[in-house]
């Protein structure tokens, strides 16, 4: 399986929980608030439940306490860009 790296803008404290696709970047939105690393898990839960993929094939990898993040993903990165919104690659 394959690996790649997806970069997001993350929205903690939002009104609502939601991924959205704006001007070619993913903003995560969440209603947790970011202490103790509880918006990261939010984050990675709605991303996860977004794409149709367990969470355990999601790892954060830079970003930790930034609002601009890395995660790395397992999987087929054709086929999790559509379910993202991307139409061409990038």
């Amino acid at each position: 399986m394959a690996t790649f790296d997806l970069t997001i803008r993350a929205h903690p404290r939002a009104s609502r929980n939601t991924v959205v696709l704006k001007d070619a970047v993913v903003h995560v939105y969440t209603t947790v608030p970011p202490v103790d690393g509880e918006a990261n898990e939010a984050i990675c839960a709605l991303l996860a439940k977004h794409l149709g993929i367990a969470k355990s094939s999601l790892r954060l990898v830079r970003g930790d306490s930034g609002r601009e993040k890395i995660f790395r993903i397992e999987g087929n990165e054709a086929e999790l860009r559509q379910k993202l919104g991307f139409i061409a690659d990038e």
